[in-house]
């Protein structure tokens, strides 16, 4: 009796001892920056909107979107540094990468900066400068933690905490329930299901639901080998539950196909126009297209029970199908330890690594210089980690875009032929489209090695891409039509005014395997030429580009290259110039200026690069 008794009580301490821990973890940290504005920003009004916004009849109705709404969870978003102690530093028991923790990889992500952004915060400033409260549709993608918790007003994010900061975090995603239900899924999900009055019925614009409690959701039945889950004692977390939709690409479609909620399609004037005023919209499947990078999946032959073969990618796995397969690929390891100890843990041959790789591999590279951000990788807990995760994150983006693309040339005489193959999962490149590009670079020598041919030269001091006739540029442009313009007082054509934008201007971003036009057209991805849809441009089943050059002489050597381009100078320039603060030294336009400046004005990747008559060099970063 005496031995029951001893056992209870160990037992009880040791729970306490872990609750105590927990609670202890899920403390806010001290941050230096407990705002995500820089300090002294200009004040830009009681709701984070100018006086002197374009649009100013708008509402946060306008920008309202299915789904859980602000301040109706009960638990609130745990910070990611209370996963740090079973989900990081532990890698050296078990003889694995540290990246390979889920903390540890998703800390170097752009997932984990999102609400650090330089970028993101200098264009939250001109969406809310351009339409009143447009800055609460970016804050629910971004900060999706203070968002829930009603801190996306004032819509400049001023309100937004230290831990809001952290971006897509971990209970964001692992508290996340299918908006539709099946038997497969947690029977908790009917519940919490119960409770939306909105429902999700379509994937895209951050239209989330998550768990008002803090039930958290995995795709594995298997937490702990000793039978224990050792997310229940952690700040009242309760039972971890399987979830097949963590194994979804629909997941990932909640934030990867972006609608501007202002803008439907009116058949009477073939265009997009703006909705009426104070309230939701009502057809989704009419809204003006911004991204589109689940919709390409959707469409593409990746998404097939056999999906495609490409190693590459899928880490353990041969072939490819999902978004988690490529973002998030197979590895072989260990998902977590008990409070440092990996003894009892889990090794996995389908450990999906937390990386989140996508194709940026810039702006991780100026957030520690931020001055609202540097101290997170400089002085604050976990700086050093946070410092060598983002590095490591640089490197597995840049891995990513050197995997993304297979390049062939062919010189016949003074005709050089040049061909791009897609081997991403969507059109390359795909996501964000203001300033991001990728175009081909083409340089001929003669005997002498005197250049006798150029296309697509990039002058690194400046930033400056060359627009020669010939260029290969592939990218997405929108624009504001000449009637909006006008209602606007705005000049017509090409913008970066992604609220505003009512035109898709161009669009030759090469689609992935399996592209039909008929398909793309109607989920509002299809190619674009001189502002129309262009069925010409790539053949059913083209994930192909073919460009002919022809050169002035016969050369001795030709180098080409293929560049991807993060941000561009005159995206840059825009979002400086545009800033309802121009010229003050702390906009966030100007503060990201001074960063692209100094920190190579986003130098642009060699994603490959082929040689005839000489024998290349491309220093490939492994994964």
């Amino acid at each position: 009796m005496r031995r029951t008794v001893l056992i209870l009580v160990s037992t009880s301490l040791t729970l306490l001892m872990i609750a105590t821990l927990f609670a202890m973890l899920n403390q806010p940290t001290t941050a230096t920056a407990e705002a995500a504005l820089p300090a002294n920003h200009p004040a830009t009004g009681p709701n984070g909107v100018p006086a002197t916004a374009v649009l100013s009849t708008t509402t946060l109705l306008d920008f309202f979107q299915p789904g859980t709404q602000p301040n109706h969870i009960t638990d609130t978003i745990d910070s990611p540094e209370s996963c740090i102690g079973c989900h990081a530093g532990y890698s050296s028991q078990v003889d694995q990468p540290a990246e390979y923790e889920p903390w540890t990889g998703w800390a170097g992500s752009m997932m984990a900066q999102a609400g650090r952004d330089p970028l993101f915060y200098a264009a939250l400033d001109i969406a809310n400068a351009d339409v009143a409260f447009g800055g609460d549709f970016c804050l629910r993608c971004h900060l999706p933690r203070g968002w829930l918790d009603g801190r996306s007003t004032p819509t400049d994010g001023s309100a937004m905490t230290a831990v809001d900061q952290e971006g897509i975090q971990c209970e964001v995603c692992h508290r996340m329930v299918d908006p539709t239900y099946s038997d497969e899924n947690p029977a908790r999900d009917l519940t919490v299901l119960a409770t939306i009055t909105s429902p999700v019925t379509f994937a895209g614009n951050a239209s989330l639901v998550i768990d008002t409690a803090d039930y958290r959701r995995g795709p594995f039945d298997v937490v702990a080998d000793n039978g224990f889950d050792p997310h229940k004692p952690a700040a009242g977390a309760l039972d971890t539950l399987q979830s097949p939709y963590h194994r979804d690409a629909a997941l990932c479609g909640s934030c990867h196909d972006i609608s501007n909620p202002l803008l439907t399609w009116d058949e009477l004037s073939q265009s997009y126009v703006f909705n009426d005023m104070n309230q939701p919209f009502t057809d989704a499947t009419a809204l003006f297209p911004v991204e589109r990078t689940y919709s390409e999946w959707r469409l593409s032959d990746f998404n097939t029970p056999q999906g495609v073969a490409l190693p590459q990618f899928g880490g353990n796995k041969s072939t490819v199908s999902t978004c988690q397969d490529c973002h998030m690929r197979d590895v072989t390891g260990v998902g977590g330890a008990f409070f440092g100890n990996a003894s009892s843990s889990v090794v996995r041959d389908d450990l999906p690594l937390h990386d989140l790789t996508g194709a940026n591999n810039w702006v991780p590279t100026i957030i520690p210089q931020h001055p609202a951000f540097s101290a997170t990788f400089s002085t604050e807990p976990y700086a050093a980690e946070r410092l060598a995760a983002l590095n490591a994150g640089v490197d597995r983006a840049t891995a990513m875009l050197q995997n993304a693309a297979e390049l062939d040339i062919e010189l016949t005489g003074t005709q050089l032929v040049v061909t791009i193959t897609n081997n991403s999962g969507h059109k390359l490149p795909t996501g964000y489209i203001e300033g991001r590009r990728m175009w081909l670079q083409v340089e001929a020598y003669d005997a002498s090695g005197a250049l006798i041919y150029s296309s697509g030269a990039y002058d690194a001091a400046t930033g400056t891409l060359t627009e020669d006739a010939a260029l290969q540029l592939y990218e997405a442009r929108h624009g504001i039509s000449p009637d909006l313009a006008a209602q606007l007082g705005l000049p017509a054509g090409e913008s970066f005014h992604f609220l505003l934008n009512n035109e898709i201007l161009n669009d030759n971003r090469i689609p992935p395997r399996g592209y039909s036009f008929a398909a793309f057209a109607a989920a509002g991805a299809a190619p674009y030429s001189n502002g129309s849809p262009d069925p010409t441009r790539y053949a059913d089943g083209q994930y192909w580009d073919t460009t002919i050059y022809t050169l002035p002489a016969e050369p001795d050597v030709v180098i080409v290259r293929l560049l991807h381009q993060v941000a561009s100078r005159e995206y840059i320039e825009f979002l400086r110039d545009n800033s309802p603060f121009l010229g003050g030294p702390n906009s966030n336009g100007q503060i990201l200026y001074e960063l692209w400046e100094g920190n190579g004005r986003s130098t642009p990747t060699i994603m490959a690069q082929k040689a005839i008559g000489l024998a290349t060099y491309l220093p490939f970063v492994q994964r």
